[in-house]
């Protein structure tokens, strides 16, 4: 995707910018937090103290890395979703990254779900598989996130089997996507 602003009905996405990290992080903290209260966790459970810091430093990671995309979704001008991608990550040791791209995370205000975003985010991922020439994409989604299997499920990936461990004796699932039929 290039540089400038992809518009979609009321939602523009653009690349992430530093200057964003506050209110990405905003928007990554409060959707994470609705989904593992939704799963069942609580409160006390879901973030650690250094926990902001440390999304903000991936965060910055992600928008200042050459093999990385980072992109906002600005409704009315303002941040409400996140999207962040590249190749598979360091834990993902078996992947071919000459054949799979991995969608690292989409983050969308809680208050703002239901609205379309998720899936503007959704394709600009596709978009980087097709420019990248990747035929498989790849994501993770905690095992007690329904909401966002749907929603995956729903945009054409599938379990591959795989299973990491998850907080409080929960796993991550990963999921594929044919990125030529999508």
């Amino acid at each position: 995707m290039s540089a400038s602003y992809m518009v979609m009905a009321n939602i523009s996405i653009r690349p992430a910018e530093l200057s964003d990290l506050d209110k990405i992080v905003d928007v990554h903290t409060q959707a994470r937090t609705a989904y593992y209260q939704a799963g069942g966790l609580q409160e006390a459970d879901i973030d650690t103290a250094d926990g902001a810091a440390h999304r903000r430093g991936g965060w910055a990671r992600s928008i200042e890395s050459g093999d990385k995309r980072a992109l906002c979704a600005l409704h009315t001008g303002e941040v409400a979703g996140i999207v962040a991608m590249g190749p598979p990550l360091s834990s993902n040791a078996e992947a071919d990254t000459a054949t799979v791209g991995e969608l690292y995370q989409i983050h969308v205000l809680p208050t703002h779900w239901g609205q379309g975003i998720g899936s503007q985010l959704h394709a600009t991922f596709i978009q980087y598989l097709h420019e990248a020439a990747l035929s498989i994409g790849q994501v993770e989604a905690w095992d007690r996130n329904h909401r966002a299997q749907a929603f995956y499920f729903r945009h054409g990936w599938r379990p591959t089997g795989h299973r990491r461990q998850g907080p409080d004796h929960s796993s991550y699932i990963r999921m594929h996507l044919n990125a030529v039929t999508a």
